[in-house]
């Protein structure tokens, strides 16, 4: 037995190595200046508008193609036919060849059977119907939050960044990913700062891999200088360019591979198929025992199949089907209540059995928009206006402290209003940058009036980004009204110092 296992762990790490050897490109390992002039595209401007059109064209939308779906017919006739429905359908077939029995050899036939063969098929029907419609409508509305909830990345395109759908990108782009964002695709890296990505879903490594310029493996699954496509970055910041983008991504390739793999059964579904081998096994023995004892006994062949037939028909819980049924569906609508679609009915008794769900999707179930609704400096905490209008009913922060927390807040930060929404009320404004960053980004644009015009004040020359180790953001700025350098800091109440205001009279350490 212990042979047998060491033989499988070497045999699945042979597969792992060949899947790695299957791996097979040059992008990472050649000149930089190369690999951009292969793309026509340019670190510090990108790809043309007209260029990113044609490789889009060429290539087709970055995304990996979906999995080869049942036709609809198919998926109705699995809840017609499928599992349980099928023992009942037999069932009714039967009923009706005991009632064609009883109508050729009687002169006054009885009608139950005929009767017990028409419920059988309604109830049969009608579950089979109820069933497919909670699944098809679950579907629909789980392919509407798909189109509702679209992953973006930023791009360089025409020497400005951009906004823009992940399956617009095309090979050559330059984009920039940040720490909480997922690869838009692969990527080599020209830059960054502390980037770290988590490769789990790809090579199994739990820790996060640091991803630099350097190339430091000839495999391309070992290299520091690509970072793959539906890997989560960490920490960090990173600028790189585009290699390749949908299925021909390494994570594309996989997904190929793993495409064919068969889909495994609910746990309902193998107790209710045990069932079915169950019930079965013992209709049928005691409706040929009976048969035979019949025979025997001297009735007539066609008296003792109807016989049989009515013993089988009589050990099908005919009611088991439409009970769980409806037991399921008014689960799942009490889940639906509570914001839970459940696509598949099966599926509520599986999360039955569950004690604990971990889940990572913040701002995923929620909408990932915050708001600063207080302020603590001068030992006390003070209210904002976390209101949708700004009605402004709280109190002004004003005074030296306020003002320093609001200038470390407005320039100490990375996050970034989009072009071209100056009509757009702030709060509803589309930014790029970390959710809270955002949320202070928008609350400063409010208190100063504009932040762009206040940044520009103060020019950044030096930073040192915010990452999960570090715990703080630092920057300096080099401001018009005076001949010094201005540093502002940000980060978790433990990591930064007491910044103590110069005017300050009692000079306690307010943070800011």
């Amino acid at each position: 037995m212990l042979f047998a296992n060491k033989h499988g762990e070497q045999e699945k790490d042979e597969e792992i190595n060949e899947l790695k050897k299957e791996v097979k490109i040059n992008e990472h390992t050649i000149p930089l200046e190369e690999l951009l002039a292969r793309y026509q595209s340019n670190v510090d401007t990108g790809l043309t508008r007209a260029k990113a059109a044609e490789y889009l064209a060429r290539d087709g939308p970055n995304a990996l193609s979906p999995p080869k779906t049942t036709p609809e017919w198919i998926k109705f006739c699995k809840n017609l036919f499928g599992g349980f429905a099928l023992l009942l359908w037999v069932g009714a077939v039967l009923c009706y060849i005991a009632y064609s029995v009883d109508y050729f050899t009687m002169e006054y036939p009885s009608k139950d059977n005929l009767y017990l063969g028409i419920v059988l098929m309604s109830v049969v029907i009608v579950t089979g119907c109820f069933q497919y419609y909670q699944e098809s409508k679950s579907s629909k509305i789980m392919d509407s939050f798909k189109n509702m909830v679209p992953q973006y990345a930023q791009v360089i395109r025409d020497g400005s960044k951009h906004q823009i759908r992940a399956e617009e990108i095309v090979i050559g782009d330059i984009v920039e990913v940040k720490g909480g964002d997922r690869v838009p695709a692969d990527i080599r890296v020209i830059s960054s700062f502390g980037f770290k990505v988590d490769n789990s879903s790809l090579t199994g490594e739990s820790e996060p891999q640091t991803r630099s310029p350097d190339c430091t493996n000839e495999n391309p699954l070992e290299t520091r200088n690509i970072a793959f496509f539906s890997t989560n970055a960490v920490e960090g910041t990173c600028k790189g360019v585009v290699i390749y983008t949908g299925d021909r991504t390494v994570m594309g390739q996989i997904a190929h591979l793993a495409s064919g793999l068969d889909a495994g059964m609910t746990p309902i579904a193998r107790e209710i198929e045990h069932f079915i081998h169950l019930i079965t096994g013992v209709a049928v023995f005691l409706g040929v025992t009976f048969f035979i004892i019949a025979f025997v006994l001297g009735y007539h062949w066609l008296t003792a199949v109807v016989f049989l037939i009515g013993i089988i028909v009589a050990n099908v819980p005919e009611g088991l089907i439409a009970t769980v049924t409806v037991c399921l569906t008014l689960t799942a609508k009490r889940m639906a209540s509570k914001n839970c679609l459940v696509k598949n009915l099966e599926a509520v008794e599986t999360l039955g059995s569950t004690s604990t769900i971990c889940s990572d999707k913040t701002g995923t179930l929620t909408q990932n928009r915050m708001t600063v609704a207080h302020m603590w400096y001068d030992q006390k905490i003070y209210e904002c206006d976390t209101t949708e209008n700004q009605s402004g009913t709280q109190k002004k922060n004003t005074g030296p402290t306020a003002d320093a927390l609001i200038r470390c807040a407005a320039l100490c930060s990375r996050a970034e209003f989009r072009q071209g929404q100056v009509d757009i009320p702030v709060l509803r404004r589309e930014c790029s940058g970390d959710a809270s960053e955002i949320a202070i980004l928008k609350f400063c644009e409010l208190t100063l009036g504009g932040v762009v015009p206040y940044r520009e004040k103060a020019t950044k020359i030096a930073e040192i980004p915010f990452n999960s180790t570090n715990k703080y953001q630092v920057s300096i700025h080099d401001p018009i009204n005076s001949d010094k350098y201005l540093l502002v800091m940000k980060g978790a109440p433990r990591k930064n110092p007491r910044c103590l205001l110069d005017n300050s009279p009692q000079r306690t350490g307010s943070r800011a």
